[in-house]
């Protein structure tokens, strides 16, 4: 089946539909796979929400190709099976993974970012807090500091558009990253309640238990997760086109689209 275009979905629904990506970040835990998870305020569209570090492409975030390490516009925008602009996507998931749980996927000297002591985290620390406040741009923050976006180790996972009958919709493309060695996720505290590493088993049994609230995108993440043991293979299943199963009537009710052919 085609996969469905920016376009096309403004063509069927008139209501706005705002573009968006999210990211799970992996780490591999003692008893297997964790995921990074963030409680979202009482306030808002979906309050009180577990999702993963995610939010709204900006404007900002088009046209930094120059400043994206192993993947350009055209490779992104085929595999999200757009006519272009797929990278800002990316770009997206990256800059909402440092605002969100201060998790930076960046190269710096052809190297992993890892800031180099207290002063430096400090620094970095307040970066993620003007780039939260929109006082700053990830694109001007990553020119100071000689950084490059580590595209080519965030995967494309799924892609996902809020059903007519929500509060406001979104079209959502999800990605992956395992998270990177000498870097301490910690939820922001402008932006999330809280945050915290979970196996995706324990995440869905905290919903079924009335513990946490999710939606259907985020449930249906987490039990695809939940196949994997190691970080290694979850990530190699991603890459290949492995990871995803049939998307039923009933998920493409929930929002799930088909994924675009590479």
């Amino acid at each position: 089946m085609n996969p469905t275009t920016d376009d096309q979905v403004a063509s069927t629904n008139p209501a706005p539909i705002r573009k968006a990506a999210t990211i799970l970040l992996l780490r591999q835990g003692g008893s297997g796979v964790e995921v990074f998870m963030v409680q979202r305020p009482g306030r808002g569209i979906f309050p009180n929400l577990h999702v993963f570090p995610g939010g709204k492409v900006d404007e900002a975030d088009d046209g930094l190709e120059h400043l994206c390490e192993g993947l350009d516009d055209a490779l992104a925008s085929t595999q999200l099976g757009v006519p272009g602009g797929g990278l800002r996507y990316w770009v997206t998931a990256i800059r909402e993974c440092f605002e969100e749980c201060g998790v930076l996927l960046a190269y710096r000297n052809h190297r992993p970012f890892e800031a180099s002591g207290d002063g430096e985290r400090a620094r970095f620390d307040g970066h993620r807090h003007t780039l939260a406040a929109r006082d700053d741009s990830l694109a001007a923050m990553a020119r100071r500091e000689g950084l490059r976006l580590a595209t080519d180790k965030v995967f494309y996972f799924s892609h996902w558009i809020t059903p007519p009958t929500a509060p406001a919709r979104f079209d959502t493309r999800f990605f992956v990253a395992a998270m990177p060695e000498g870097q301490r996720a910690v939820g922001h505290s402008g932006e999330t309640v809280a945050g915290t590493w979970v196996r995706p088993s324990d995440a869905l049994a905290n919903f079924d238990a009335g513990r946490w609230q999710m939606i259907h995108p985020t449930l249906t993440t987490l039990r695809t997760a939940s196949r994997f043991d190691t970080v290694a293979d979850a990530l190699a299943a991603v890459a290949a086109r492995r990871h995803l199963g049939e998307v039923t009537a009933t998920l493409h009710e929930q929002g799930m689209q088909h994924v675009g052919d590479a």
